[in-house]
């Protein structure tokens, strides 16, 4: 039991557990996009806006606010979209190897697909996978994500 525990990060002289609410990716956008990307993300993916904070240097008379970073909800996951302030400081999905890809299930794979191209999304891998329909598209803003129809679940996985 205790070497199980080492594996898997505990020792002796560890401190007490600590537990986390919530995982929240965030993506991060070229400055100042951040307000174009969650009005794709709502209109293409259906995404709720749960919070927004805006950027305190921005000028009152500014038609458009400029987002810091806003917080979206899609299928009951959160994720959050930011203005990339300092591209020294922040990754950034276009300049590779982030190794992140988003998934979505849907029914509609096609008609996702499309609507996320008719957004401005570009298809990365469109094709079948197993039993169902699987397609990538890569957002205007260089996230890759992975739209596939539910798996049907043969049997209960044995414990």
């Amino acid at each position: 039991m205790a070497q199980q525990d080492a594996q898997n990060g505990a020792s002796e002289t560890a401190s007490p557990t600590v537990s986390f609410a919530a995982l929240k990716p965030q993506l991060f956008v070229e400055a100042p996009k951040a307000n174009d990307a969650v009005t794709f993300y709502k209109n293409v993916f259906g995404a709720e806006e749960v919070s927004r904070t805006l950027n305190p240097k921005r000028k009152a008379d500014q038609e458009i606010p400029h987002v810091l970073s806003a917080e979206l909800k899609i299928a009951g996951s959160t994720f959050l979209v930011a203005d990339s302030v300092d591209d020294s400081a922040t990754p950034s999905a276009k300049s590779g190897g982030n190794g992140i890809v988003f998934a979505l299930e849907t029914e509609d794979v096609e008609g996702a697909i499309a609507k996320a191209v008719k957004g401005g999304a570009t298809v990365d891998i469109e094709g079948a996978a197993g039993e169902g329909r699987v397609g990538k598209v890569a957002d205007p803003y260089g996230y890759v994500w992975q739209i596939s129809s539910p798996l049907k679940k043969d049997a209960e996985v044995e414990a």
